[in-house]
């Protein structure tokens, strides 16, 4: 038993370097995931802002935008924006994922941040206006650092549903973690050990995430209680 895995085990990683593409795999996915992850809460920001307008053209753009995102699959928006919007500008295939992933996280990062906001009593808003703040100020200083503080571990749970359905990322040629694991079983006509391998490096990025993520919230928590 130990030997037949041992067998695989080298066939698998070792044997032609394959552990190097699991490598390079890691880097994209978390190159893809960070970018992502910033154009997600910049575009959540601000449909959040167009949700909450009291103009009726904001509120009809950002539901629309909330709408069409939600409703359908990331697989079929990432596919429309590499091979139908960014090919003219020829961008480099990582950051065009980013983007597709950045613009489908930022419809469900825009609920999180409007539910927050709306959390905050509305006292709060008067007590800023009444002492001379404009609505800028007001949503910037007093209501979206209180709403940070409640959206928090949404916003830490949707990040980690984020890294995870990177995984698709093949469709468009990307070499990330699963597309390594998925050239390692053709080579290898082995399914077994790539699949646990990727399964295993998703979980300890992600398990490294939680854990970094929690101690923020931890902090943000003391920092409260003071």
């Amino acid at each position: 038993m130990m030997a037949k895995f041992s067998n695989e085990f080298y066939k698998c990683f070792i044997k032609e370097d394959r552990y190097k593409l699991l490598i390079s795999g890691i880097g994209v996915t978390i190159k893809v995931s960070l970018l992502a992850i910033i154009i997600g809460i910049l575009i959540g920001m601000l449909i959040a802002m167009c949700n909450l307008s009291k103009k009726k053209v904001l509120r009809v753009i950002g539901g629309i935008y909330t709408d069409v995102i939600r409703g359908t699959p990331s697989v079929t928006q990432l596919m429309i924006i590499y091979f139908v919007i960014f090919p003219p500008l020829q961008l480099e295939k990582w950051i065009v994922a980013a983007i597709a992933f950045g613009i489908n996280s930022g419809a469900y990062v825009s609920e999180i941040i409007r539910a927050g906001i709306l959390s905050i009593d509305k006292g709060q808003t008067e007590a800023g206006r009444s002492l001379g703040l404009n609505a800028f100020q007001t949503m910037s200083r007093i209501v979206i650092p209180q709403a940070v503080k409640n959206i928090f571990p949404a916003l830490c749970n949707e990040f980690i549903v984020l890294i995870k359905e990177t995984a698709i990322v093949g469709y468009v040629g990307l070499m990330d973690i699963q597309k390594a694991g998925d050239f390692i079983k053709s080579a290898t006509f082995l399914a077994f050990m790539p699949l646990i391998g990727t399964a295993v490096i998703y979980y300890v990025l992600i398990k490294i995430l939680t854990l970094a993520l929690k101690k923020v919230e931890n902090r943000l928590r003391r920092a409260d209680a003071v």
